[in-house]
Protein backbone atom coordinates (compact mmCIF):
# COMPACT_ATOMS: atom_id res chain seq x y z
CA UNK A 1 0.00 0.00 0.00
CA UNK A 2 0.93 3.82 -0.50
CA UNK A 3 1.32 6.00 2.29
CA UNK A 4 1.13 9.85 2.81
CA UNK A 5 -0.92 12.62 1.81
CA UNK A 6 -2.28 14.08 -1.24
CA UNK A 7 -3.17 12.32 -4.43
CA UNK A 8 -1.75 8.68 -4.89
CA UNK A 9 1.07 8.61 -7.20
CA UNK A 10 0.26 6.36 -10.51
CA UNK A 11 2.70 3.59 -9.60
CA UNK A 12 1.07 3.64 -6.30
CA UNK A 13 -2.82 2.72 -8.28
CA UNK A 14 -0.58 0.10 -10.28
CA UNK A 15 0.87 -1.48 -6.58
CA UNK A 16 -2.65 -1.25 -5.71
CA UNK A 17 -4.05 -3.15 -8.52
CA UNK A 18 -1.60 -5.67 -8.53
CA UNK A 19 -1.83 -6.66 -5.02
CA UNK A 20 -6.16 -6.69 -5.51
CA UNK A 21 -5.85 -9.03 -8.26
CA UNK A 22 -3.09 -11.40 -7.01
CA UNK A 23 -5.46 -11.93 -3.51
CA UNK A 24 -8.53 -12.40 -6.31
CA UNK A 25 -6.71 -14.82 -7.44
CA UNK A 26 -5.62 -16.72 -4.70
CA UNK A 27 -9.10 -16.51 -3.34
CA UNK A 28 -10.95 -17.83 -7.02
CA UNK A 29 -7.97 -21.11 -6.52
CA UNK A 30 -8.38 -21.97 -2.61
CA UNK A 31 -12.20 -21.91 -4.19
CA UNK A 32 -11.78 -23.97 -7.33
CA UNK A 33 -9.88 -26.52 -5.00
CA UNK A 34 -12.42 -27.08 -2.36
CA UNK A 35 -15.30 -27.33 -4.24
CA UNK A 36 -13.73 -29.43 -6.83
CA UNK A 37 -12.95 -31.62 -3.58
CA UNK A 38 -16.65 -31.27 -2.24
CA UNK A 39 -18.16 -31.91 -5.51
CA UNK A 40 -16.25 -35.30 -6.33
CA UNK A 41 -16.95 -36.35 -3.04
CA UNK A 42 -20.76 -35.23 -2.04
CA UNK A 43 -21.58 -37.88 0.09
CA UNK A 44 -18.81 -37.44 2.66
CA UNK A 45 -19.55 -33.80 3.89
CA UNK A 46 -16.49 -31.87 4.90
CA UNK A 47 -13.92 -34.34 3.83
CA UNK A 48 -12.16 -32.63 1.18
CA UNK A 49 -8.92 -35.31 0.93
CA UNK A 50 -8.92 -39.28 1.30
CA UNK A 51 -6.53 -41.38 2.16
CA UNK A 52 -5.12 -43.00 -0.85
CA UNK A 53 -4.55 -46.59 -1.29
CA UNK A 54 -1.43 -48.14 -2.62
CA UNK A 55 -1.40 -51.28 -5.01
CA UNK A 56 0.40 -54.23 -3.81
CA UNK A 57 0.78 -52.88 -0.14
CA UNK A 58 -0.68 -54.24 2.83
CA UNK A 59 -2.55 -51.76 4.78
CA UNK A 60 -2.72 -52.63 8.76
CA UNK A 61 -5.82 -51.52 10.06
CA UNK A 62 -8.47 -52.75 12.82
CA UNK A 63 -11.46 -51.61 11.33
CA UNK A 64 -11.12 -53.57 8.39
CA UNK A 65 -11.90 -57.05 10.02
CA UNK A 66 -15.22 -55.14 11.77
CA UNK A 67 -16.31 -53.49 8.35
CA UNK A 68 -15.90 -56.82 6.07
CA UNK A 69 -17.49 -59.24 8.55
CA UNK A 70 -20.61 -56.54 8.94
CA UNK A 71 -20.75 -56.40 5.19
CA UNK A 72 -20.22 -59.56 4.23
CA UNK A 73 -22.56 -61.09 1.97
CA UNK A 74 -24.13 -64.49 0.92
CA UNK A 75 -26.28 -63.14 -2.08
CA UNK A 76 -25.27 -64.63 -5.73
CA UNK A 77 -25.28 -61.50 -7.33
CA UNK A 78 -23.93 -57.98 -6.16
CA UNK A 79 -23.17 -54.61 -8.61
CA UNK A 80 -20.10 -53.35 -8.41
CA UNK A 81 -20.55 -49.72 -6.58
CA UNK A 82 -20.18 -46.83 -9.00
CA UNK A 83 -20.00 -49.80 -12.03
CA UNK A 84 -22.28 -51.33 -14.34
CA UNK A 85 -20.76 -54.47 -13.50
CA UNK A 86 -21.41 -57.28 -10.69
CA UNK A 87 -19.77 -60.18 -8.98
CA UNK A 88 -20.94 -63.54 -7.86
CA UNK A 89 -18.31 -65.17 -5.80
CA UNK A 90 -15.62 -65.72 -5.16
CA UNK A 91 -12.41 -68.97 -4.95
CA UNK A 92 -9.13 -69.45 -4.23
CA UNK A 93 -7.21 -71.16 -6.80
CA UNK A 94 -4.82 -72.81 -5.64
CA UNK A 95 -3.90 -73.57 -9.72
CA UNK A 96 -2.46 -70.33 -10.00
CA UNK A 97 -0.36 -69.27 -6.72
CA UNK A 98 -3.62 -68.62 -4.45
CA UNK A 99 -4.48 -66.39 -6.76
CA UNK A 100 -8.33 -65.10 -6.17
CA UNK A 101 -10.67 -65.75 -8.78
CA UNK A 102 -13.58 -63.86 -8.90
CA UNK A 103 -16.53 -65.14 -11.00
CA UNK A 104 -18.19 -61.63 -12.12
CA UNK A 105 -20.74 -60.29 -15.08
CA UNK A 106 -19.27 -57.51 -16.53
CA UNK A 107 -20.58 -54.80 -19.26
CA UNK A 108 -18.07 -55.92 -22.00
CA UNK A 109 -17.57 -52.24 -23.17
CA UNK A 110 -17.55 -50.22 -19.96
CA UNK A 111 -14.06 -51.82 -18.70
CA UNK A 112 -11.69 -49.90 -16.75
CA UNK A 113 -8.92 -50.15 -13.86
CA UNK A 114 -10.87 -52.05 -11.03
CA UNK A 115 -9.10 -53.12 -7.93
CA UNK A 116 -9.30 -55.99 -5.57
CA UNK A 117 -9.38 -55.13 -1.97
CA UNK A 118 -8.44 -58.21 0.19
CA UNK A 119 -9.37 -58.90 3.96
CA UNK A 120 -6.60 -60.55 5.41
CA UNK A 121 -7.36 -62.22 9.12
CA UNK A 122 -6.12 -59.78 11.64
CA UNK A 123 -3.82 -58.21 9.43
CA UNK A 124 -5.57 -55.69 7.56
CA UNK A 125 -6.42 -55.84 3.69
CA UNK A 126 -4.17 -56.07 0.65
CA UNK A 127 -4.83 -53.79 -2.40
CA UNK A 128 -4.08 -55.42 -5.88
CA UNK A 129 -4.86 -54.56 -9.29
CA UNK A 130 -7.34 -57.08 -10.77
CA UNK A 131 -6.71 -58.69 -13.95
CA UNK A 132 -9.68 -58.56 -16.35
CA UNK A 133 -10.36 -62.13 -18.70
CA UNK A 134 -13.78 -61.54 -20.16
CA UNK A 135 -14.67 -65.52 -21.62
CA UNK A 136 -14.58 -65.22 -25.56
CA UNK A 137 -17.76 -67.16 -25.21
CA UNK A 138 -20.12 -64.22 -24.75
CA UNK A 139 -22.27 -64.47 -27.97
CA UNK A 140 -22.44 -60.88 -28.66
CA UNK A 141 -24.60 -59.77 -25.76
CA UNK A 142 -23.15 -56.88 -23.84
CA UNK A 143 -22.66 -58.02 -20.49
CA UNK A 144 -20.80 -61.53 -20.20
CA UNK A 145 -18.98 -64.08 -17.72
CA UNK A 146 -15.55 -62.85 -16.92
CA UNK A 147 -12.76 -63.89 -14.46
CA UNK A 148 -11.10 -61.03 -12.40
CA UNK A 149 -7.90 -62.24 -10.97
CA UNK A 150 -6.47 -60.97 -7.68
CA UNK A 151 -2.57 -61.70 -6.86
CA UNK A 152 -2.52 -61.96 -3.07
CA UNK A 153 0.63 -62.31 -0.79
CA UNK A 154 1.72 -64.86 1.42
CA UNK A 155 1.95 -62.41 4.56
CA UNK A 156 -1.91 -62.05 3.54
CA UNK A 157 -4.27 -65.53 5.18
CA UNK A 158 -6.99 -63.46 2.32
CA UNK A 159 -10.56 -64.24 4.01
CA UNK A 160 -12.63 -61.92 1.65
CA UNK A 161 -12.92 -59.99 -1.32
CA UNK A 162 -14.29 -56.77 -2.97
CA UNK A 163 -13.47 -54.19 -6.30
CA UNK A 164 -13.51 -51.31 -6.48
CA UNK A 165 -13.01 -48.87 -9.11
CA UNK A 166 -11.05 -46.25 -6.98
CA UNK A 167 -8.02 -46.28 -4.23
CA UNK A 168 -10.05 -44.44 -1.59
CA UNK A 169 -9.43 -46.16 1.75
CA UNK A 170 -12.46 -43.99 3.46
CA UNK A 171 -14.61 -45.76 1.12
CA UNK A 172 -14.41 -49.73 2.07
CA UNK A 173 -16.53 -49.06 5.16
CA UNK A 174 -19.21 -49.11 2.88
CA UNK A 175 -18.05 -51.53 0.20
CA UNK A 176 -20.11 -55.33 0.26
CA UNK A 177 -17.31 -58.01 0.76
CA UNK A 178 -17.72 -61.89 -0.54
CA UNK A 179 -16.17 -64.94 1.25
CA UNK A 180 -13.68 -66.29 -0.21
CA UNK A 181 -14.04 -70.15 -0.82
CA UNK A 182 -11.31 -72.88 -1.47
CA UNK A 183 -9.26 -71.90 0.93
CA UNK A 184 -8.38 -75.44 1.59
CA UNK A 185 -7.04 -77.83 -1.07
CA UNK A 186 -8.23 -81.18 -1.62
CA UNK A 187 -7.12 -83.69 -4.13
CA UNK A 188 -8.87 -86.94 -2.93
CA UNK A 189 -11.51 -88.04 -0.34
CA UNK A 190 -14.33 -85.95 -1.82
CA UNK A 191 -18.00 -85.60 -0.48
CA UNK A 192 -19.56 -86.82 -3.31
CA UNK A 193 -18.16 -88.63 -6.32
CA UNK A 194 -20.79 -87.51 -8.86
CA UNK A 195 -22.97 -84.06 -8.94
CA UNK A 196 -24.86 -82.41 -11.45
CA UNK A 197 -24.44 -78.75 -12.29
CA UNK A 198 -28.28 -77.43 -13.93
CA UNK A 199 -27.49 -74.28 -15.15
CA UNK A 200 -30.99 -72.20 -15.11
CA UNK A 201 -34.32 -72.88 -14.44
CA UNK A 202 -36.96 -69.30 -15.38
CA UNK A 203 -39.87 -68.60 -16.23
CA UNK A 204 -43.10 -71.14 -15.58
CA UNK A 205 -40.94 -74.54 -16.05
CA UNK A 206 -43.53 -76.45 -14.49
CA UNK A 207 -42.28 -79.89 -16.00
CA UNK A 208 -42.97 -81.87 -12.54
CA UNK A 209 -43.26 -85.32 -13.92
CA UNK A 210 -39.86 -85.35 -16.44
CA UNK A 211 -37.78 -83.93 -13.59
CA UNK A 212 -38.64 -86.82 -10.58
CA UNK A 213 -38.06 -89.09 -13.60
CA UNK A 214 -35.00 -87.79 -14.42
CA UNK A 215 -33.74 -86.82 -10.74
CA UNK A 216 -34.46 -90.76 -9.90
CA UNK A 217 -32.88 -92.13 -12.98
CA UNK A 218 -29.80 -89.70 -11.92
CA UNK A 219 -29.93 -91.73 -8.55
CA UNK A 220 -29.95 -95.01 -10.22
CA UNK A 221 -26.76 -94.00 -12.21
CA UNK A 222 -24.87 -92.98 -8.79
CA UNK A 223 -25.26 -89.18 -8.14
CA UNK A 224 -25.34 -88.06 -5.01
CA UNK A 225 -25.95 -84.09 -5.28
CA UNK A 226 -27.85 -81.77 -7.68
CA UNK A 227 -26.99 -78.36 -7.71
CA UNK A 228 -29.23 -76.41 -9.81
CA UNK A 229 -30.09 -72.47 -10.14
CA UNK A 230 -33.26 -71.05 -9.68
CA UNK A 231 -34.68 -67.69 -11.29
CA UNK A 232 -37.91 -68.99 -10.79
CA UNK A 233 -40.26 -72.05 -11.92
CA UNK A 234 -43.99 -73.03 -11.50
CA UNK A 235 -45.68 -73.76 -8.33
CA UNK A 236 -45.82 -77.79 -8.47
CA UNK A 237 -42.16 -77.67 -9.59
CA UNK A 238 -41.29 -75.20 -6.39
CA UNK A 239 -42.77 -77.88 -4.43
CA UNK A 240 -41.13 -80.32 -6.05
CA UNK A 241 -37.76 -78.41 -5.31
CA UNK A 242 -38.04 -77.98 -2.10
CA UNK A 243 -38.95 -81.64 -1.54
CA UNK A 244 -35.57 -82.51 -2.63
CA UNK A 245 -33.65 -79.81 -1.14
CA UNK A 246 -35.19 -81.21 1.72
CA UNK A 247 -34.27 -85.06 1.06
CA UNK A 248 -30.34 -83.77 0.39
CA UNK A 249 -30.40 -84.42 -2.88
CA UNK A 250 -30.71 -81.15 -4.34
CA UNK A 251 -28.72 -78.07 -3.44
CA UNK A 252 -30.56 -74.66 -4.65
CA UNK A 253 -29.25 -70.88 -5.22
CA UNK A 254 -31.58 -68.15 -6.05
CA UNK A 255 -30.05 -66.79 -9.15
CA UNK A 256 -32.58 -63.66 -9.13
CA UNK A 257 -30.84 -61.80 -12.42
CA UNK A 258 -33.76 -60.60 -13.55
CA UNK A 259 -33.96 -57.87 -10.67
CA UNK A 260 -30.30 -56.63 -12.03
CA UNK A 261 -30.49 -56.96 -15.74
CA UNK A 262 -32.63 -58.04 -18.68
CA UNK A 263 -31.76 -61.78 -19.14
CA UNK A 264 -32.07 -63.07 -22.61
CA UNK A 265 -34.33 -66.07 -23.22
CA UNK A 266 -32.02 -67.70 -25.81
CA UNK A 267 -28.66 -67.45 -27.08
CA UNK A 268 -28.22 -65.52 -30.25
CA UNK A 269 -27.82 -61.40 -29.27
CA UNK A 270 -29.64 -60.83 -32.58
CA UNK A 271 -32.56 -62.63 -32.64
CA UNK A 272 -33.27 -63.02 -28.88
CA UNK A 273 -31.64 -59.37 -27.43
CA UNK A 274 -31.43 -58.66 -24.24
CA UNK A 275 -28.43 -58.22 -21.60
CA UNK A 276 -27.23 -61.41 -20.82
CA UNK A 277 -26.99 -64.87 -22.66
CA UNK A 278 -29.71 -67.12 -21.56
CA UNK A 279 -30.53 -66.18 -18.14
CA UNK A 280 -26.77 -66.08 -17.62
CA UNK A 281 -26.20 -69.97 -17.81
CA UNK A 282 -22.82 -69.70 -18.51
CA UNK A 283 -21.88 -67.47 -15.27
CA UNK A 284 -23.85 -70.54 -13.06
CA UNK A 285 -22.22 -72.84 -14.52
CA UNK A 286 -18.95 -71.72 -14.18
CA UNK A 287 -19.75 -71.24 -10.23
CA UNK A 288 -20.79 -74.54 -10.01
CA UNK A 289 -17.70 -75.75 -11.48
CA UNK A 290 -15.63 -73.85 -8.54
CA UNK A 291 -18.01 -74.40 -5.71
CA UNK A 292 -17.80 -78.05 -6.34
CA UNK A 293 -13.93 -78.01 -7.17
CA UNK A 294 -13.19 -79.76 -3.70
CA UNK A 295 -16.65 -81.42 -3.06
CA UNK A 296 -16.84 -83.54 -6.02
CA UNK A 297 -15.01 -86.15 -7.68
CA UNK A 298 -16.68 -85.51 -10.98
CA UNK A 299 -19.26 -82.96 -12.06
CA UNK A 300 -22.13 -83.06 -15.06
CA UNK A 301 -22.75 -80.46 -17.16
CA UNK A 302 -26.05 -80.53 -18.43
CA UNK A 303 -29.61 -79.32 -18.59
CA UNK A 304 -32.71 -80.10 -16.58
CA UNK A 305 -34.80 -82.10 -19.39
CA UNK A 306 -31.23 -84.15 -20.50
CA UNK A 307 -29.93 -86.98 -18.89
CA UNK A 308 -26.09 -88.14 -19.31
CA UNK A 309 -26.38 -91.86 -19.82
CA UNK A 310 -23.79 -94.71 -19.82
CA UNK A 311 -25.04 -97.13 -22.48
CA UNK A 312 -22.70 -99.75 -21.84
CA UNK A 313 -21.82 -99.87 -18.09
CA UNK A 314 -25.00 -99.64 -15.07
CA UNK A 315 -23.74 -96.32 -13.49
CA UNK A 316 -21.29 -93.41 -13.86
CA UNK A 317 -18.98 -94.98 -11.60
CA UNK A 318 -18.19 -98.05 -13.49
CA UNK A 319 -18.53 -96.01 -16.79
CA UNK A 320 -15.72 -93.71 -15.34
CA UNK A 321 -13.35 -96.16 -14.50
CA UNK A 322 -12.99 -97.67 -17.88
CA UNK A 323 -12.38 -93.99 -19.37
CA UNK A 324 -9.99 -92.92 -16.81
CA UNK A 325 -8.06 -96.14 -16.41
CA UNK A 326 -7.98 -95.66 -20.73
CA UNK A 327 -7.66 -92.43 -20.85
CA UNK A 328 -5.25 -91.16 -17.91
CA UNK A 329 -4.86 -87.36 -18.37
CA UNK A 330 -8.22 -86.70 -19.69
CA UNK A 331 -10.25 -84.22 -17.34
CA UNK A 332 -12.99 -83.48 -20.24
CA UNK A 333 -15.23 -86.30 -21.34
CA UNK A 334 -17.61 -84.84 -24.10
CA UNK A 335 -20.96 -86.69 -24.51
CA UNK A 336 -22.33 -86.43 -27.61
CA UNK A 337 -26.58 -85.21 -27.28
CA UNK A 338 -29.12 -87.71 -28.92
CA UNK A 339 -32.72 -86.22 -29.49
CA UNK A 340 -36.32 -88.00 -28.43
CA UNK A 341 -39.17 -86.17 -29.91
CA UNK A 342 -41.57 -85.27 -27.17
CA UNK A 343 -44.32 -85.70 -30.23
CA UNK A 344 -43.63 -89.70 -30.80
CA UNK A 345 -44.78 -92.10 -28.15
CA UNK A 346 -44.54 -95.88 -27.50
CA UNK A 347 -47.03 -98.10 -29.61
CA UNK A 348 -47.51 -100.38 -26.82
CA UNK A 349 -48.30 -97.34 -24.01
CA UNK A 350 -46.74 -99.45 -21.44
CA UNK A 351 -45.56 -97.28 -19.37
CA UNK A 352 -48.75 -94.76 -20.01
CA UNK A 353 -49.96 -94.96 -16.56
CA UNK A 354 -53.46 -92.95 -15.77
CA UNK A 355 -52.00 -91.94 -12.63
CA UNK A 356 -49.03 -90.31 -13.97
CA UNK A 357 -51.56 -88.15 -16.49
CA UNK A 358 -52.64 -86.37 -14.27
CA UNK A 359 -48.62 -85.31 -13.16
CA UNK A 360 -48.06 -81.80 -14.85
CA UNK A 361 -44.40 -82.65 -17.43
CA UNK A 362 -43.92 -84.89 -20.01
CA UNK A 363 -43.47 -89.29 -19.39
CA UNK A 364 -40.22 -89.77 -21.15
CA UNK A 365 -40.98 -93.44 -20.52
CA UNK A 366 -43.34 -93.14 -23.26
CA UNK A 367 -40.69 -91.79 -25.18
CA UNK A 368 -38.16 -94.51 -26.64
CA UNK A 369 -37.52 -92.96 -30.27
CA UNK A 370 -34.81 -91.28 -31.11
CA UNK A 371 -33.62 -89.33 -34.43
CA UNK A 372 -30.42 -90.51 -36.16
CA UNK A 373 -27.59 -88.95 -36.22
CA UNK A 374 -26.90 -86.44 -39.32
CA UNK A 375 -23.75 -87.53 -40.87
CA UNK A 376 -20.88 -85.05 -40.69
CA UNK A 377 -23.01 -83.02 -38.46
CA UNK A 378 -22.26 -83.07 -34.74
CA UNK A 379 -25.17 -82.66 -32.25
CA UNK A 380 -24.76 -80.38 -29.93
CA UNK A 381 -22.71 -81.93 -26.46
CA UNK A 382 -22.49 -81.93 -22.70
CA UNK A 383 -19.93 -83.09 -20.53
CA UNK A 384 -18.59 -85.03 -17.57
CA UNK A 385 -15.34 -83.39 -16.39
CA UNK A 386 -12.80 -83.50 -13.51
CA UNK A 387 -13.42 -79.76 -12.51
CA UNK A 388 -9.77 -79.65 -10.96
CA UNK A 389 -8.43 -79.09 -14.82
CA UNK A 390 -11.33 -76.92 -16.04
CA UNK A 391 -10.47 -73.27 -15.72
CA UNK A 392 -13.39 -71.58 -18.30
CA UNK A 393 -16.22 -73.40 -19.59
CA UNK A 394 -19.03 -72.54 -22.12
CA UNK A 395 -22.00 -74.66 -22.79
CA UNK A 396 -20.89 -77.51 -25.02
CA UNK A 397 -17.20 -77.34 -23.86
CA UNK A 398 -14.42 -76.02 -21.86
CA UNK A 399 -12.69 -72.70 -22.84
CA UNK A 400 -9.91 -73.33 -21.01
CA UNK A 401 -8.21 -76.66 -19.03
CA UNK A 402 -5.29 -77.95 -17.86
CA UNK A 403 -5.65 -81.89 -18.76
CA UNK A 404 -7.10 -83.47 -21.87
CA UNK A 405 -10.13 -83.51 -23.56
CA UNK A 406 -11.94 -86.76 -24.79
CA UNK A 407 -15.21 -87.34 -27.26
CA UNK A 408 -17.17 -90.37 -25.89
CA UNK A 409 -18.49 -92.74 -28.54
CA UNK A 410 -22.05 -92.32 -28.21
CA UNK A 411 -22.74 -96.05 -27.84
CA UNK A 412 -20.27 -95.88 -24.80
CA UNK A 413 -21.89 -92.78 -23.50
CA UNK A 414 -24.73 -90.31 -24.66
CA UNK A 415 -26.92 -87.52 -23.33
CA UNK A 416 -30.70 -88.29 -23.44
CA UNK A 417 -32.88 -85.64 -24.28
CA UNK A 418 -36.55 -85.93 -24.25
CA UNK A 419 -37.38 -82.55 -26.32
CA UNK A 420 -39.15 -81.17 -29.65
CA UNK A 421 -38.23 -82.60 -32.53
CA UNK A 422 -34.97 -81.23 -33.77
CA UNK A 423 -35.36 -83.02 -37.69
CA UNK A 424 -38.96 -82.43 -38.29
CA UNK A 425 -39.15 -83.84 -41.31
CA UNK A 426 -38.78 -87.58 -39.99
CA UNK A 427 -41.61 -89.73 -39.80
CA UNK A 428 -41.59 -92.68 -36.94
CA UNK A 429 -40.29 -95.60 -39.64
CA UNK A 430 -36.90 -93.28 -39.88
CA UNK A 431 -36.16 -92.91 -36.40
CA UNK A 432 -34.64 -95.39 -34.37
CA UNK A 433 -35.95 -97.32 -31.45
CA UNK A 434 -33.72 -96.89 -27.78
CA UNK A 435 -35.57 -98.43 -24.91
CA UNK A 436 -32.29 -97.56 -22.94
CA UNK A 437 -34.25 -96.06 -20.40
CA UNK A 438 -36.77 -99.23 -19.59
CA UNK A 439 -33.71 -101.38 -18.21
CA UNK A 440 -34.21 -99.19 -14.88
CA UNK A 441 -37.87 -99.88 -14.44
CA UNK A 442 -38.26 -101.85 -11.75
CA UNK A 443 -36.70 -99.72 -9.34
CA UNK A 444 -37.33 -96.92 -11.16
CA UNK A 445 -41.36 -96.51 -11.46
CA UNK A 446 -41.54 -97.27 -7.63
CA UNK A 447 -39.32 -94.60 -6.70
CA UNK A 448 -41.09 -91.98 -8.50
CA UNK A 449 -44.48 -92.60 -7.66
CA UNK A 450 -43.40 -92.87 -3.84
CA UNK A 451 -41.46 -89.50 -4.36
CA UNK A 452 -44.95 -88.61 -6.51
CA UNK A 453 -47.22 -89.84 -3.56
CA UNK A 454 -44.73 -88.04 -0.65
CA UNK A 455 -45.79 -84.59 -2.86
CA UNK A 456 -49.39 -85.36 -1.87
CA UNK A 457 -50.00 -85.28 -6.29
CA UNK A 458 -51.69 -88.40 -6.07
CA UNK A 459 -54.31 -87.30 -3.65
Amino acid sequence: MCSGQGCPSINCILMEKTDLKKGIFLSLILFVVTGINFIEYPTKKWHFWRSKLHPSTLHPTADLSHHSAANLTEQNITPIKDTKHFLVSAYKDHRIDGTVRIISIIKRDDVTALYCIIGCAQQGYLVTVAEVNIHRDHFGFPYHTTDLLCKTEPKCDATNITIGNFLYSSDIPDMTFLPIRNRERKEDNFKHNFTVCISNLFGNYNNVLQFVQTIEVYKLLGIQKVVIYNTSCGPDLDKVLQFYREEGTLEIHQWPIDQFLNPSKGWQFQRDKGDLHYYGQLTTLNDCIYRNMYRSKYLLLNDIDEIIMPYQHATLELLLEDLQRQNPTVGVFIIQNRFFPKTVFDDEGRFSFPRWKIVPGINIMEHIYREPDIENVRNPAKMIINPRQVVQTSVHSVLKNYGDTLRVPPDVCSVVHVRVPHQRHLTKEQLIVDKKLWEYQKDLVPNVDCVLNKLGIYH
